[in-house]
């Protein structure tokens, strides 16, 4: 307990740290204009990547706890393939609008996301019991179905509009101001604060879904639950960010290296390294071939993708 805790002391220390340092590289503090610069842009966009990739680190905590599969992540059950099949066929209709402040595109891909999720949702109930791997094969298979459709579009779309869409599928943290932040916190808030009060189950669960219904878990009730809600959140992050892959698999399963499996203190382990990482990200994203800006999805999977590998022939 006291090397845990010890740990989670040092990812507080090294996430302020980071949420400090980051958003002033690069810059003159010394000129207004930099200044302006440093709130109105970079301090927004840190902010925004931290709370992303938070989110997207404890919705794959949960998706490796609920399928029992270190290799699950946020995008398991076809929710951001869905979100991009929305966002998609908005560029490709050529239309443009907003509603309430939300651009027309963040709207169709959460539309999208929500249309996986109901889908999702409606086969699994043909079956009497919720069944994990049933729920996997059914996000598979949707995933590989939303994808083709995706290209089907881009190939139907114009030069520009085909641009548009693999650029968004590249993933992005640029926001100017603080509004998109407002939007997706509450997302964010709600699986933290449903991951927190549910630990204990959780915990439980990491047993086997039998020991957790011995115990009294109602383990369908609980499994569902949290399937809606981190589905809602990553289809917030998607519509708002586009698909950036990696970060919910990597950062859940490097940080039961480092804390162990114990929720409670799990929990604010992701939330802090899921953060601090896709700041990094977006960080050399922003500086590795500045004055060029790299897609942020570029970078995580680049690193993502060998530890893929690494986690498939690892001996344990």
């Amino acid at each position: 307990m006291q090397k845990s805790q010890l740990t989670l002391s040092l990812l507080v220390i090294a996430s302020l740290l980071i949420l400090f340092i980051t958003p002033q590289l690069g810059l003159q503090l010394d000129d207004d204009s930099q200044r302006r610069v440093l709130l109105d842009i970079r301090l927004p966009r840190v902010l925004f990547a931290f709370i992303a990739g938070a989110g997207l680190a404890l919705c794959g905590m949960v998706f490796q706890t609920l399928f029992h599969n270190p290799l699950a992540t946020p995008f398991t059950l076809g929710v951001a393939s869905g979100a991009s099949l929305g966002a998609a066929l908005y560029v490709a209709a050529g239309i443009s609008f907003s509603l309430f402040g939300i651009a027309g595109g963040t709207l169709a891909a959460f539309i999208g996301a929500l249309f996986a999720i109901t889908i999702v949702y409606s086969l699994s109930r043909l079956r009497r019991q919720f069944e994990p791997n049933t729920l996997l094969l059914i996000g598979v298979a949707l995933s590989f179905f939303f994808s083709s459709l995706i290209l089907f579009s881009q190939y139907l779309s114009n030069i520009t509009d085909s641009f548009r869409i693999i650029r968004w599928l590249m993933g992005s943290l640029t926001i100017i101001g603080y509004h998109d932040i407002f939007q997706l916190l509450p997302f964010v808030a709600l699986v933290t604060a449903t991951i927190i009060w549910a630990a204990p189950e959780l915990n439980l669960l990491t047993t086997g879904d039998e020991i957790a219904l011995s115990r009294g878990v109602n383990v369908t009730k609980l499994h569902f639950l949290l399937f809606f809600i981190t589905s809602l959140c990553v289809g917030a992050i998607v519509a708002l960010c586009g698909p950036i892959g990696f970060v919910g698999m990597m950062v859940p399963h490097i940080c039961r290296l480092l804390i162990g499996n114990d929720h409670h203190t799990l929990t604010p382990a992701t939330l802090l390294f899921g953060g601090s990482f896709l700041v990094l990200c977006d960080t050399v994203a922003r500086l590795i071939l500045a004055p060029t800006e790299l897609p942020v999805g570029i970078i995580s999977t680049l690193l993502g993708g060998p530890f893929f590998l690494w986690l498939l022939i690892r001996k344990k």
